[in-house]
């Protein structure tokens, strides 16, 4: 039985997605599609543009037949981080056997050749790395100059290849496959229109052009022809009822808050800071009075916003060092359902009994789990994504809206 995955944020689901969906199902009789998602925070230290559900539904109505929370610890990390434990959850399901990403050029080949030499960092590209780590570039530039010149790029063919932010992510979780010796087919499935980070909307927008067109009009008619109907109407939805849009800078108060509020000798706990990076953010917590402010304000040749952001979104939640390396060691620890379609519901009856993680199904399975939280790793895991939850709440435009424990009290939803 093959069954394909997919990682995803779908922030929100656009045309791009429905079109990876359908171009990969044509590689086999999938018996079934597999997302793991992000949760309400994803990849770039952002809060989603709308929560987890709607998404799920989104993907739930648009193919996908099975949505699978990504722990917070884990989705709102580097690409790395996050690729890994995307592919750890795929493949603790026990079922899939498949898994498709979009990429820029589609050389599945090209990009097992990165990875490789990632996953088993030869003496020499050690050696290289270093060098121009020493330059003081940020880890993901230097690491990208450091693979050009062990591979001898010539032709400058690799640069262009590197700089693809699909392509980051694919030869992570390539790499992933190779490190842990993974049985899953990769399908690499090329990009269809604009570029990650492009902000022109077409019919094939990026997710960054979607949500930059609707936190400026405010309407969803302006995104209309850049997502699924279905997709655009759950979208709608959620904003009728004030649970949307989300907007970027909703943390503002509660980072700069938290931020003035902790000791520096609590600040240098938190995972990523380091080099005295915590005298920084202090300072700049002090001295600004917004977000923007506040990163332009820490940002450095070798701290990008990205990380920044990231690293914003770990001091509020408190996310030290220790327990970003004790749930590293463990990977996912549960699958936490979102989602799922008829065929998803018979895919998960396979799963119940060939995983060998804890299924998370119902609020009371999570709040059961989270009763754990200072007992077990898995505890202390799901008991993150319920805080998290609980914050992404209070981001709501409607203060009526704003319920927390929502967790324990939603049911996975349906197409």
């Amino acid at each position: 039985m093959a069954v394909l995955g997919i990682v995803a944020e779908f922030n929100p689901f656009h045309n791009g997605h429905r079109h990876l969906i359908e171009e990969a199902g044509k590689a086999e009789d999938f018996a079934a599609i597999v997302c793991v998602m992000s949760g309400n925070f994803v990849q770039r230290g952002e809060p989603a543009l709308c929560n987890k559900w709607a998404r799920a539904r989104m993907a739930l109505n648009c193919g996908a037949d099975l949505v699978i929370e990504i722990p917070f610890c884990f989705a709102a990390r580097s690409a790395y981080y996050f690729a890994r434990a995307a592919v750890q959850l795929l493949s603790r399901t026990g079922v899939v056997t498949h898994i498709a990403f979009g990429s820029e050029n589609g050389n599945i080949q090209t990009l097992k050749k990165m990875a490789a030499i990632l996953a088993h960092e030869p003496q020499q590209y050690k050696t290289i790395l270093k060098k121009n780590l020493s330059r003081g570039l940020s880890f993901p530039l230097a690491r990208s100059k450091s693979l050009q010149e062990f591979t001898d790029n010539s032709d400058g063919e690799l640069e262009n290849i590197l700089l693809g932010s699909n392509n980051i992510l694919a030869i992570e979780y390539l790499r992933v496959i190779e490190e842990e010796n993974l049985a899953l087919v990769p399908l690499g499935i090329p990009r269809k229109g604009s570029k990650y980070h492009s902000t022109k909307l077409s019919t094939f927008s990026s997710a960054t052009a979607i949500r930059n067109a609707l936190n400026s009009s405010g309407k969803t008619e302006a995104i209309a022809a850049a997502m699924p109907a279905a997709s655009l109407e759950i979208l709608a939805e959620e904003i009728q009822h004030g649970r949307a849009p989300v907007l970027p800078d909703a943390l503002e108060q509660a980072i700069l808050f938290k931020l003035r509020s902790l000791h520096i000798k609590d600040l240098e706990k938190i995972y990523e800071i380091s080099e005295g990076l915590e005298y920084r953010f202090k300072e700049a917590a002090v001295s600004c009075g917004s977000l923007d402010e506040l990163r332009k304000s820490i940002k450095s040749k070798r701290y990008s916003l990205t990380r920044i952001n990231r690293t914003l979104l770990y001091s509020l939640f408190s996310l030290s060092k220790n327990q970003a390396a004790h749930f590293d060691k463990h990977g996912p620890l549960y699958l936490h359902i979102l989602g799922f379609s008829a065929k998803g519901r018979k895919i998960l009856q396979e799963i119940k009994i060939k995983s060998k993680v804890k299924i998370l199904n119902r609020g009371s399975d999570v709040r059961k789990a989270c009763n754990q939280a200072g007992l077990s790793s898995s505890g202390d895991m799901i008991a993150l994504d319920v805080y998290a939850g609980d914050i992404y709440s209070l981001l709501f435009p409607d203060p009526k809206a704003r319920t927390g424990a929502l967790d324990f009290t939603t049911s996975p939803v349906k197409p």
